[in-house]
């Protein structure tokens, strides 16, 4: 289950220019014997390409998935309660009982708390269970053919090739998520590839297998994009009445300190060092929950880059380390999707870039809420009401 985040990694020996001159669409024979080239260019055996690209297929369910995930189009509380329950909490802690050698290895060399790898293993594949049923190189062939985003998914393609000329995986049968994605915390292959770890030290890295080169890969994923040791990600707040509603959210940045001057508290334990930068964030406006958030939040975007799976993913990781369950409140009624793409327009037509007219409630939409709430003199904490939107 993956809201597709656009892997931002150096090419293992990929010209991407190359790879992404070739035109989309067009004839799939063609199109797949261009990639079978570029494979060889980049340094694969002939016999070993042919293997990998002779098999190739289209896979129209792929695209159908592409083109509608609609899941992540939930507010912050449903979609929470829909992938949080007390069974997927209590085989966390179990797991995090049974694995304790490679929890304490995540964190000594990783300086990364167990709760955050142990939540995307629940929301990603359930512990390993359900890694997908799509075959991945058919998946990353029809991405790659695709004219939506071929420049995403082509230095894919050619990774996954490398690592069958490896020996790490068969294409035949490796099957994970529609976008390409394998193993227990569904990882694209460029970072299996480029940052995989053989933590378990047989000669190849499993991320499909092997539950501690699926942990510490994903973990050296994490570290590549930022990830600060042993620092915080996330604690649930109270903000109290009066505070300037525009200070929250993504954009604004400031110590834990700025924040407790101003009466911001946190529910059921305490605000970490003072001297962190940090923002506040309601995911669904002054009525509901209210995070504090770290710089080690916004590297899990490039985990998943939705909103509200990230936010939903942190918070199931302190909950997994003992956080109480958060205060829902009584948040206003949000909107609809047809409603939320006519909102997204109707921003648009005011100058505000909103990433499209999707009909998800991204950070870029949540920004320009903020902003034109502020200028009609409402309540700026970026949550889209029908309110907002009849005042449009």
């Amino acid at each position: 289950m993956r809201f597709f985040r656009a892997a931002a990694l150096a090419a293992f020996m990929v010209a991407p220019a190359i790879a992404q001159a070739q035109a989309c669409g067009g004839n799939w024979q063609a199109f797949v014997n261009d990639m079978r080239g570029q494979a060889v260019r980049n340094g694969i055996p002939q016999n070993v390409a042919d293997a990998f690209f002779g098999g190739l297929r289209q896979n129209q369910t792929v695209l159908s998935r592409d083109r509608a995930q609609g899941f992540f189009q939930r507010p912050f509380i449903e979609f929470s309660r829909a992938l949080i329950s007390q069974n997927r909490l209590d085989r966390a802690r179990q797991l995090l009982s049974q694995q304790s050698g490679l929890f304490q290895r995540l964190q000594s060399q990783y300086g990364i708390s167990p709760g955050v790898m142990l939540a995307f293993l629940a929301f990603e594949t359930d512990f390993g269970a359900v890694q997908g049923d799509i075959n991945t190189a058919d998946a990353l062939a029809t991405l790659s053919h695709d004219c939506r985003r071929p420049e995403l998914f082509r230095p894919q393609l050619l990774a996954m090739a490398e690592l069958y000329r490896r020996g790490d995986l068969d294409p035949r049968t490796t099957q994970g998520a529609w976008a390409g994605e394998i193993g227990m915390v569904q990882m694209l292959p460029r970072d299996i590839l480029e940052l995989g770890v053989d933590a378990d030290g047989n000669g190849h890295v499993d991320v499909r297998g092997s539950m501690a080169d699926a942990v510490l890969t994903g973990a050296a994923l994490l570290r590549h994009h930022g990830w600060r040791p042993n620092e915080p990600w996330l604690v649930e707040v109270s903000v109290p009445q009066g505070l300037d509603l525009r200070q929250t959210g993504l954009r604004t940045r400031m110590s834990v300190s700025d924040w407790a001057r101003l009466g911001v508290q946190a529910r059921g334990t305490s605000l970490p060092s003072g001297g962190l930068p940090a923002s506040v964030i309601l995911p669904q406006g002054r009525g509901g929950p209210a995070f504090m958030i770290f710089d080690n939040f916004r590297v899990l975007f490039e985990w998943n880059q939705s909103f509200t799976y990230v936010v939903t993913a942190a918070y199931f990781a302190t909950r997994i380390e003992g956080a109480p369950v958060y205060d829902a409140g009584n948040p206003q009624p949000g909107l609809n999707q047809n409603q939320m793409v006519d909102l997204q327009r109707r921003l648009q037509a005011r100058g505000f870039d909103v990433g499209g007219a999707d009909g998800i409630l991204g950070a870029g939409t949540r920004a320009a809420v903020q902003d034109v709430q502020a200028q009609l003199g409402l309540p700026a904490d970026g949550w889209p009401t029908p309110d907002l939107l009849r005042r449009l």
